[in-house]
């Protein structure tokens, strides 16, 4: 009921005026007239349509997050989210960041668990010289942020890898072509989340998006894709369930259009927080979601499907030297915790000229892939990346680890993150030179698990806490075995369990040496976790 009046904050500046149309806006007055001349309602709400949030204040600690106002807690510069459907790029528009990043954006850069890009520093004057540039190498800002499709994460390695089911680009194209930027989903109760991959590693996430379109192969009908629908993490994580339906590629756009119709048409609106389409489908459960859709939307019964067999690797990453469907080979390479900047961005687009065809991708670990490297160049572009401080083999801390932004940039943090990602990367990799295990650590500054804490083997959510002395300081609450994939569920919390961020590498190191002494033969941190001792775990 939440179409009706009256409206909280969000749904009333949504009626009164479509966010898209703040563009105009943007490039006619406030990129003339300042920051000072920007209307609120635009500045906190509608100009995340456009990829633009205004960015932590410098100097505020975590203490003041939940205390201050918003125009207390905010800069006068902005984070502008690049739009990287698919995790796509040429070295072009890679190069064309790089750039944007050293000239606007005092050099920031970091690849998000989404495959976009994120810089800060913006200065609202520059935006429109900045859409600009994008848009002339086919990227944009559209639809980045805001209450409406944000971008379809795919599998980085569409059409290319050697042991794939189904190529999910033409879909991923369609729809960004039919339905990014227009008015019928710019008006959405939340933001929706779209991942599809044909790949049998599963490589986007899908158990934890609002819909997802996972690859497999039908016995009478060949391949296609399984859909998913209400997944979602922040402070009430939900798994996204099977509609049991099987989906050929040509039809992906339909379906997808279907069940973003419902979202926006029967979505809960008077509550931001159970806005997501995860609640709808837990009131509703799939077979009423699935009969609805055919029923209402589609106009049309879809076919039963089998589920995805079990991703076909521990890791989803696609980290290392992999053979493409051509002969030719895709190396995938480790920033620390997606942690780049404009000069690196450049010379990476440098070496994947040299070395490739100028094809590049971003995947959702916070990670990035050079495409189509022949042969005899695959130990020189390796030797290039180390150069550059990217593992083409990585340590298993340096693979595993991510960070969302944090205190340094994001309002709604309480702790530093990517910092004390890189810091923890190096010393227990000086530690535990030898663990070899697959494990993730997933680092976030606030409650809302946007580095996706409940999935990882060691989630660590940002707090602030007293330490031994009494002192208030940053620390984390630890969920610890959390699993997507094989298995997939939400990290255990052990009651009381926390860290100060000083004490962080003696804990890590701690509870590993105890997995390693209590694991049976090559059972999974995640499995041991669940049933080990709290006193194993603390």
């Amino acid at each position: 009921m939440g179409h009706f009046t009256p409206l909280n904050g969000n749904e009333q500046f949504k009626k009164d005026d479509d966010s898209l149309n703040v563009r105009t806006r943007i490039e006619t007055i406030y990129s003339k007239r300042g920051f000072d001349s920007i209307d609120p309602n635009d500045l906190r709400g509608r100009m995340r349509w456009w990829g633009l949030y205004t960015q932590r204040r410098a100097g505020i600690d975590g203490g003041k997050t939940a205390v201050l106002e918003p125009e207390e807690l905010e800069d006068s510069y902005f984070m502008l989210r690049v739009r990287i459907d698919g995790g796509r790029l040429t070295t072009t528009q890679l190069r064309v960041i790089g750039e944007i990043s050293e000239q606007y954006a005092r050099g920031t850069a970091d690849i998000t668990d989404r495959q976009n890009v994120q810089m800060h520093w913006i200065r609202i004057e520059d935006v429109p010289a900045i859409w600009e540039k994008l848009e002339a190498v086919g990227l944009s800002t559209t639809e980045a942020c805001g209450d409406c499709p944000r971008v379809i994460i795919g599998s980085p390695v569409a059409g290319i890898a050697a042991d794939e089911i189904i190529d999910g680009t033409p879909a991923v194209d369609e729809i960004h072509e039919r339905y990014i930027g227009s008015p019928e989903f710019s008006n959405l109760p939340r933001k929706f989340k779209t991942a599809i991959s044909g790949s049998p590693v599963q490589d986007v996430v899908h158990e934890i998006n609002d819909i997802a379109f996972v690859g497999v192969d039908h016995p009478e009908h060949g391949p296609g894709f399984d859909v998913w629908v209400g997944g979602g993490l922040s402070t009430n994580p939900r798994l996204a369930e099977r509609l049991g339906t099987w989906v050929p590629l040509d039809e992906v756009a339909d379906v997808w259009a279907g069940v973003v119709g419902i979202f926006r048409d029967y979505g809960y609106r008077r509550l931001r927080t159970r806005a997501r389409l995860k609640f709808l489908m837990a009131d509703w459960g799939p077979a009423k979601f699935r009969q609805v859709l055919e029923d209402e939307y589609l106009k049309r019964p879809l076919l039963d499907g089998p589920a995805p067999a079990e991703p076909s690797s521990r890791w989803r990453d696609h980290i290392g030297v992999h053979q493409q469907q051509d002969g030719r080979f895709y190396v995938g390479f480790a920033p620390r915790v997606g942690r780049v900047d404009g000069s690196t961005l450049a010379k990476i687009a440098e070496l994947a000229e040299a070395h490739g065809s100028g094809r590049v991708r971003t995947t959702v670990e916070q990670k990035m892939i050079i495409l189509d490297v022949e042969q005899d160049q695959v130990a020189s572009l390796s030797a290039g990346l180390e150069a550059l401080d990217f593992q083409v083999k990585p340590s298993t801390f340096r693979r595993g680890t991510m960070a969302c932004t944090g205190i340094e940039f994001c309002k709604l943090a309480i702790v530093e993150t990517k910092a004390r990602g890189a810091a923890l990367i190096d010393e227990l990799e000086r530690r535990l030179p030898d663990f070899e295990e697959p494990l993730t650590i997933n680092i976030n500054g606030c409650p809302n698990a946007c580095a996706r804490i409940q999935t990882a083997d060691i989630g660590l959510k940002g707090q602030l806490m007293l330490d031994s002395e009494g002192n208030q300081v940053e620390g984390y609450q630890v969920h610890l075995g959390g699993a997507l994939g094989l298995e997939a569920g939400f990290g255990r919390k052990v009651r009381g369990l926390k860290v100060t961020s000083a004490e962080l590498p003696d804990y890590v190191e701690r509870v590993l040496g105890r997995f390693q002494e209590e694991r049976e033969d090559d059972e999974r941190f995640a499995t041991w976790a669940a049933r080990a001792s709290a006193e194993s775990l603390s």
